[in-house]
């Protein structure tokens, strides 16, 4: 059975103790009923995990780090996901598969059909909380790199700032009338974005600007897949065509 794994947001080191803040501590004795000197495995989003073993010393839960692995699970093919926001429990979801598919980087940007507009504290809050999602997916799948996640004001600065770094632009859209996406070959480690919009897809204006900044159109296939979907079946096809899966 895999060691249960803990993301920590400080210095790790083999050979030291440190206490588990209190919600990872919750969440290891009370929600997944480990014991005293059970193993488990430390990561804090800097590459490398550390394997450590459990001391439940009344309130506190330590970790008593043993040795690093320097084990890397990142995909060589570095992707950055504009995602247009869409409907809220859609957009946990897609995070949480973007993140198990190894996504690099997302971007959350509005589009004019989107459904969901958020600014100020609200913003922030929401942030907080994918971020969250974001460490729990990297728990889960393996992963001791956390993808970054921001949102951009308008959805013209979210793709030009993919572009940064001579990354190549990709944007799905259905109607796109020669580029399939199975069509790309030889990716080797390019850096791609990719953009994707909101549940009614972008409108004329959008994809104009997208295509002034630099972005080819591509199609899935020949159905119309969800908002929700279509980004994780691109994500999972660009990985599978750079055989880094």
């Amino acid at each position: 059975m895999r060691a249960a794994r803990f993301y920590l947001d400080a210095l790790l080191a083999p050979n030291t103790r440190i206490e588990l803040p209190v919600d990872v501590a919750h969440h290891a004795v009370r929600v997944l009923r480990l014991r005293n000197d059970e193993p488990v495995v430390l990561f804090n989003g800097q590459g490398g995990e550390w394997r450590a073993r459990l001391s439940i010393e009344g309130k506190k839960v330590i970790a008593i780090i043993e040795t690093f692995d320097a084990v890397e699970r990142e995909s060589d093919l570095p992707i950055t996901l504009v995602q247009s926001w869409i409907a809220t429990e859609k957009l946990d979801w897609l995070i949480e598969k973007s993140v198990e598919l190894g996504v690099h980087s997302i971007v959350l940007a509005p589009a004019q059909r989107s459904v969901i507009r958020i600014t100020g504290d609200r913003l922030a809050k929401r942030l907080e909380r994918l971020r969250d999602l974001v460490i729990a997916a990297c728990a889960q799948c393996g992963r001791n790199r956390v993808p970054h996640i921001a949102a951009s004001a308008s959805f013209e600065g979210a793709l030009r700032a993919g572009l940064v770094g001579g990354a190549m632009g990709l944007l799905l859209e259905p109607n796109a009338s020669s580029s399939a996406l199975s069509s790309m070959t030889d990716l080797g480690n390019r850096r791609i974005t990719l953009a994707v919009g909101p549940e009614g897809g972008f409108n004329a204006d959008e994809l104009a600007l997208a295509a002034d900044a630099g972005y080819s159109a591509y199609r899935l296939g020949p159905r119309v897949l969800r908002a929700e979907t279509a980004g994780l079946a691109a994500l999972a096809a660009l990985q599978a065509i750079a055989g880094a899966l």
